[in-house]
């Protein structure tokens, strides 16, 4: 599956972005899906993870109350609705596909996706 993730910026802090990960090749609906971000001197983390029906989601504890993760399968995409942003979420996404949201949670990685790149100034 190809994955192409799209809606980053520059933010101001408070402010919200909406990520979009297109998919395509494989059944959208045999995945479940995640986002994780890289910030600059960091390592890849784990943000958050939706399961394939949409039953189930993980988010980072940093994130719980101001992320938000949906699917949509008759447009095979995943959205992360970002509010409330922080400097702290300043950082390259990346979305990723995997067997389980659980999975995706530890790492589970079988596709990812480009980043982009999401800004959030103080």
């Amino acid at each position: 599956v190809q994955l192409q993730a799209s809606g980053g910026g520059l933010v101001q802090a408070g402010g919200s972005l909406r990520l979009s990960c297109a998919a395509s090749g494989r059944t959208f609906s045999s995945y479940a899906m995640g986002w994780f971000r890289q910030a600059p001197g960091k390592e890849r983390e784990f943000v958050v993870a939706i399961s394939r029906n949409s039953g189930g989601t993980y988010y980072a504890d940093s994130v719980k109350g101001r992320f938000t993760i949906s699917r949509d399968s008759a447009k095979n995409t995943v959205y992360l609705q970002m509010n409330s942003l922080k400097p702290e979420d300043t950082a390259v996404y990346y979305c990723a596909a995997g067997g389980a949201a659980w999975a995706l949670r530890s790492g589970g990685v079988d596709y990812w996706g480009k980043g982009t790149q999401v800004t959030v100034s103080s």
